[in-house]
């Protein structure tokens, strides 16, 4: 994938603390979304998969904060998958105002069992879209 996959964001007064600025936690919501939107974009409106009994659910997550987000602040959201595993997905994210970078963070995200919430491999057809827009080689 060449450009990375993006999503616009508003910023909302429900999205600001006492301080006028977006509260940090907010950030990783905008992250999830453009995650929830590219996975969408392949063609899986519905991520979590359920009804195969297969869940996706964040890992781990790093984030760097560099600058503030304030009220009524025009975002971008984006997704790039960078590692890809067969029970893993690793997204490299960022949120920009204009051309400058906000906020960026590596996500992982593992498909687990529905029932026993024990790690599983991705179905066959999500790994390969994933695979496609992968910007790294698929590692293990």
């Amino acid at each position: 994938m060449s450009e990375p996959f993006t999503i616009p964001i508003r910023v909302y007064i429900e999205d600001t603390d006492a301080g006028g600025i977006v509260y940090y936690v907010n950030y990783l919501k905008y992250m999830e979304r453009a995650r929830t939107e590219l996975v969408r974009s392949l063609g899986y409106d519905k991520p979590a998969m359920p009804s195969q009994g297969l869940l996706l659910v964040v890992h781990s997550a790093e984030v760097q904060y560099r600058r503030s987000a304030i009220l009524d602040d025009q975002l971008q959201a984006s997704a790039e998958v960078g590692k890809l595993g067969r029970a893993a997905v690793t997204f490299e994210q960022k949120i920009w105002r204009g051309d400058e970078i906000i906020c960026e963070g590596t996500v992982k995200v593992a498909c687990v069992d529905d029932a026993t919430r024990k790690p599983c491999a991705l179905p066959d057809n999500i790994h390969q879209a994933l695979k496609a827009v992968s910007r790294q080689h698929e590692c293990r």
